[in-house]
């Protein structure tokens, strides 16, 4: 089983897309959030059940998980599992955003 490790800088990205989302309707932020932490949970048992960023080449060690409307990028090391970026799904991913966390 692996470690989950989110990062200060991920869990700032999801905060604020939840406070956006919030400014409509609170529970629907709430909703998103349980969504997010159980999908990124359930890599402890499979952590490469993510897909690789399309944006990225084919021999990138980042992965992504889709929580609709969010994209959760992780990276894999040994037993932990590194939760680095959060980013609404509409955005184009840039390889420089996710190295530089």
């Amino acid at each position: 089983m692996a470690q989950i490790i989110w990062t200060e800088p991920a869990l700032r990205d999801l905060d604020e897309i939840a406070e956006y989302i919030a400014l409509d309707k609170d529970s629907a932020a709430e909703k998103l959030i349980k969504k997010v932490f159980s999908r990124v949970d359930q890599l402890q048992d499979f952590p490469e059940s993510g897909r690789k960023p399309p944006e990225l080449p084919k021999s990138s060690r980042y992965l992504e998980v889709i929580v609709d409307p969010c994209r959760i990028f992780y990276r894999i090391e040994n037993t932990k599992i590194y939760v680095l970026y959060v980013m609404r799904s509409e955005r184009l991913l840039r390889k420089f955003m996710l190295d530089a966390r």
